[in-house]
């Protein structure tokens, strides 16, 4: 350590200087020494082997770049540190770079929906069921269209009529046992 005089006293200077730009000769000693080490904190981050391997060159290339911003006294927690921070880029980014693809979406849409056989069935049944609350007398058939149909729920129903839920629920009770008969009919037939 170097030792400088100066008005207000003793200075004491480092004999660690600022590290100079890097060379290629420094960039493949700093590849050999920290490649497993760079390699195995960004497989444990990203848990991509193959992303791993990327943001390993990204942390060289980076260390390459910056090294005249050095400081030059823990190269190995430096090295770490760019490491690190270049794979929690990367898994902040991640999200917001999965753009689903035509066929994910349309998957997605047929296993929401089912099949087209599937669709077909039950939109031929609830026009079949459409018919049968038709022909049901009122206030059955209107509670029953609200409640099979539109898919409403006592409550809703109540309100939308000026019923109460449970006149309401006594109404779609009654209806479905005239449904049973209605159904029972045409099978025997």
């Amino acid at each position: 350590m170097k030792v400088r005089k100066t008005e207000s006293g003793v200075e004491k200077i480092s004999t660690m200087t600022r590290a100079s730009a890097c060379t290629e000769e420094k960039l493949s000693e700093l590849i050999d020494t920290y490649d497993k080490l760079v390699f195995s904190i960004c497989y444990k981050l990203t848990g991509d082997y193959f992303m791993a391997e990327d943001l390993m060159q990204e942390t060289f290339l980076s260390a390459f770049q910056k090294y005249d911003s050095f400081d030059g006294s823990n190269e190995k927690a430096w090295i770490c540190r760019i490491a690190t921070n270049k794979s929690i880029d990367y898994m902040r980014s991640a999200g917001r770079r999965s753009v689903p693809t035509e066929d994910a979406f349309f998957e997605l849409a047929v296993e929401q929906r089912g099949s087209p056989e599937e669709i077909c069935m039950e939109e031929e049944i609830k026009e079949r069921l459409a018919e049968k609350v038709g022909s049901l007398k009122p206030p059955y058939n209107e509670v029953a269209r609200a409640y099979y149909l539109e898919e409403r729920s006592p409550k809703e129903i109540a309100v939308r009529y000026g019923r109460s839920v449970k006149t309401v629920q006594t109404q779609i009770y009654r209806a479905r046992e005239m449904l049973k008969k209605i159904y029972g009919k045409e099978e025997t037939a």
